[in-house]
C-alpha cells in the first residue's frame, strides 16, 4: 500500500465558527468523494489557516464529522503580503493503491484561484 497526499483548500466569507465548520466539512467531504476514499484509508490530515481565521480549529470540524480516530493537526499558514485571505488548506495522507497522477486535489470557493489548474 502506498501513502498518497491529497491537497485541498477553501475560502471563507467571514471568520465565524459555524461558517468555518461548514466550509471545512464541505472541503473534507469533497476531497474524500473526489478520490473515492473512506475514513478507514485516511492516515492523517494536516490543516492550515491563514492568520485571519481564529474562530476555531478546522480539525474540530473534522472531529465533529466523526473523524475522532484520524490524527488531525492544525497550523497557521505563513502570513504573506497580498495572500488570499480567510483560507483553510488541507493535506490528507491516504493509503491508496493508485498512481499519483490519478489523485484529484480539490479547491473550492475563492480558493480556486490558488490552483486554477486543479480547481473543480
Amino acid at each position: 500500500m502506498t501513502v498518497r497526499a491529497i491537497r485541498g483548500a477553501t475560502q471563507l466569507e467571514r471568520d465565524e465558527r459555524d461558517h468555518l465548520f461548514e466550509r471545512t466539512a464541505e472541503l473534507v467531504r469533497e476531497v474524500l468523494a473526489a478520490n473515492e476514499v473512506t475514513t478507514d484509508e485516511l492516515v492523517s490530515i494536516l490543516f492550515t489557516c491563514t492568520p485571519d481565521l481564529r474562530s476555531d480549529f478546522p480539525a474540530a470540524a473534522a472531529r465533529e464529522m466523526g473523524m475522532g480516530d484520524v490524527p488531525l493537526m492544525c497550523s497557521v499558514e505563513i502570513d504573506v503580503a497580498h495572500a488570499l485571505p480567510r483560507v483553510v488548506r488541507l493535506m490528507a495522507h491516504v493509503n491508496l493503491d493508485r498512481p499519483r497522477q490519478d489523485i484529484r486535489h480539490v479547491y473550492l470557493h475563492g480558493a480556486t484561484v490558488l490552483r486554477k489548474d486543479l480547481a473543480q
